[in-house]
């Protein structure tokens, strides 16, 4: 089994191989997944790492609130993401259509 923890308050410098070693001395790293902004491409200073089990807790143990390049890690147990609600919201081209035969 696998557990995905949260890795926050990264530094935006930071480079997925520095955080794999980092996490590696506790144990097998799975993934690294070094989450940037869409739009501009940006790292967002947070990240998801997957480990075994027994390493995840290790890591996590001996991790959070330690310093890495300058910022106070903190790590966590990765939640799932909640369900976005879908329709509604508008917007959409038909829309613009159906204001402008308002006028």
């Amino acid at each position: 089994m696998s557990s995905k923890l949260y890795v926050g308050n990264l530094p935006f410098t930071a480079q997925e191989d520095d955080v794999r070693d980092l996490f590696a001395t506790y144990g097998e790293v799975l993934s690294v997944a070094l989450i940037s902004d869409r739009e501009t491409g940006r790292p967002r200073g947070f990240a998801f790492v997957e480990m075994n089990e027994a390493g995840a807790r290790s890591a996590q143990e001996a991790l959070d609130g330690k310093d890495f390049q300058g910022r106070s890690l903190r790590i966590n147990e990765a939640q799932e993401r909640a369900p976005r609600p879908s329709g509604g919201g508008g917007g959409g081209y038909g829309d613009r259509n159906r204001q402008s035969k308002r006028w």
